[in-house]
């Protein structure tokens, strides 16, 4: 991980990775709008203004939601696809403007497995819309439902097969939509997650079992990504580093496979926890999951961002300028302010380079150095 041999402060230095140069550390981590109200994965006016106020507002890397890469791997059918042209399409009027405002632009390509097919207002209506009511059967590594979910159907090896083909042709389009790089999800309790962790596959075959077989889907749709995008373009993982509960997917295994991932391919790695098991026991508090960014980064000698109730700028630059993260994920924190990142800069003593010259007459420099 990076260290603070730089002068200024350290979340606005820049990163590259392969051949993208990120300009600060501070990052949009994938954030879920369930608002393609038409149910045809194709994003709209909310995506670009949602995603372009937080490249305009100085972020270094704005990363979209979590994309299906096929139908039935969307977790609410108001989900952002990239299964089809329209969609790629689409995206590319979100990518130009991103790029426009100085920020490099990513896309978690996702598939929900046994989370898909849920209500569009997740936080009002819990558990999976029914099959009735426009839901759709789930997969997953076995038919091992999620606490309130309908029971999915155990992927056999034609259906896996074509998840690591989803991928590799969603990668294709992100690259014709012109994303800077992709992350593979794999957090979060969704589809690689459940292959990944013991208390979501039972599987006795190639796929099930030893720590190896359990990464294995992992291992071939990163190395079907790092086919597609090529050489030049990063390729991220998202992990949960932990279930929070015993017997599960934890910091060490976490370890294990980032270090195999690095061998396929991918270049960084977004380190979140939890959301395989319903009833986990997380300590939420500021900063608690930034510890698990560091074990894997340190253990798999791995670049890693942290995430998770992350708010105050102070606290992100610690974390990069001890070399704990190389970078910090922004979540709710975005949302409740798309330019945290302009006020981060002021706060730290890191100017108005990134700032819009439309908003310049705003910035402290013209107003006795007041936010």
């Amino acid at each position: 991980m990076s260290g603070a041999a730089h002068d200024g402060p350290a979340l606005f230095r820049p990163l590259t990775i392969r051949g993208l140069e990120i300009r600060n550390r501070v990052w949009v981590p994938p954030l879920c709008q369930y608002s393609v109200t038409a149910r045809d994965g194709v994003p709209h006016d909310w995506h670009l203004v949602h995603l372009g106020a937080m490249a305009a507002g100085g972020a270094g890397l704005v990363i979209a939601e979590a994309t299906a890469v096929n139908p039935e791997g969307r977790i609410s059918d108001h989900d952002t696809g990239l299964w089809n042209d329209e969609q790629a399409a689409a995206w590319s009027r979100i990518t130009r403007f991103i790029r426009s405002q100085g920020a490099a632009s990513g896309i978690q390509l996702a598939h929900a497995g046994r989370k898909a097919s849920i209500w569009p207002e997740p936080m009002r209506r819990r558990g999976s819309q029914p099959i009735e009511e426009g839901g759709w059967p789930t997969v997953s590594a076995s038919a091992l439902a999620f606490d309130g979910y309908r029971e999915p159907l155990a992927l056999d090896e034609s259906g896996i097969a074509r998840v690591v083909d989803d991928f590799r042709a969603a990668a294709r389009r992100a690259v014709t939509a012109g994303f800077d790089l992709v992350e593979v999800h794999a957090a979060h309790g969704y589809l690689v997650h459940q292959f990944l962790s013991p208390l979501s596959n039972a599987r006795d075959d190639r796929w099930g079992g030893s720590l190896e077989n359990r990464a294995r889907l992992l291992l071939e749709i990163v190395r079907a990504v790092r086919a597609e995008v090529g050489a030049q373009m990063p390729v991220f993982v998202r992990f949960s580093a932990t279930d929070w509960s015993p017997g599960g997917w934890d910091e060490e295994q976490t370890a294990t496979v980032t270090a195999w991932a690095v061998d396929a391919g991918a270049d960084f790695f977004d380190i979140s926890t939890g959301g395989l098991v319903a009833a986990a026991d997380i300590p939420v508090a500021p900063g608690y999951q930034a510890h698990f960014a560091e074990y894997v980064g340190e253990h798999a000698d791995a670049p890693v961002s942290a995430v998770g109730r992350i708010t105050d700028a102070r606290h992100a630059e610690e974390l990069v300028s001890e070399g704990r993260a190389d970078a910090v994920m922004f979540g709710k924190a975005m949302m409740r302010d798309p330019h945290f990142a302009m006020r981060a800069a002021h706060e730290l003593g890191a100017g108005t380079s990134m700032w819009p010259p439309q908003y310049l007459r705003a910035g402290p420099e013209y107003n006795d150095g007041e936010w």
